[in-house]
């Protein structure tokens, strides 16, 4: 009987362990997306202050890649992920300003993504996480009747050489990306 328990035990843990896993790559996706996020152009942000609302601040980053922040000047965070603008921020008020601030800093808006070529209203829409090239066609209106579903490319923000990759329908898409959907000959 206790054999039989131990057995019972063993595999429930192991049942456990494998669904744990299966889930476990869906949580870290979305906290590595926002651990590796890069603030730019676009983007409106939140920073908090704990206990001191004066710091608290909204602000939409504009094309200088900088904010003006209260005691701090100006603050160059283009590139920047919102951990490292944490740490700036944190270190810049650290000592003179406050003995251990608490600082937050979170996206309000993401930068709005582009899509052109074959979808019924082509234009610039607010970015939202999860975000498909399907969907961002259907943001845009669906696809036209020329529209070749083998030809869709995608400049992304994030890689510096900016060049068109080839992609899915499926595939995923992030802030400042210009989605080019090409029409099919037939």
């Amino acid at each position: 009987m206790k054999i039989k328990l131990n057995l019972v035990n063993r595999t429930n843990t192991l049942l456990f362990c494998i669904l744990g896993l299966f889930h476990l790559p869906m949580v870290n996706a979305g906290e590595s997306m926002a651990m590796e996020y890069r603030i730019d152009s676009g983007d409106k942000i939140a920073i908090e202050v704990y206990g001191e609302p004066e710091l608290s601040r909204e602000m939409l980053l504009n094309d200088s890649g900088k904010i003006s922040y209260p005691f701090l000047g100006e603050l160059a965070i283009r590139g920047l992920t919102l951990f490292e603008v944490e740490q700036k921020i944190h270190q810049g008020l650290l000592g003179d300003y406050l003995i251990n601030p608490s600082v937050s800093v979170s996206i309000i808006a993401y930068r709005p993504f582009f899509i052109d070529g074959e979808v019924k209203k082509p234009g610039g829409y607010a970015y939202q996480p999860g975000l498909t090239v399907a969907k961002a066609a259907a943001l845009a209106g669906g696809f036209t009747e020329r529209a070749s579903l083998q030809k869709i490319f995608v400049v992304r923000s994030s890689h510096p050489d900016k060049t068109p990759q080839p992609v899915e329908p499926h595939s995923l898409i992030g802030p400042g990306d210009i989605i080019s959907i090409k029409q099919s000959f037939f």
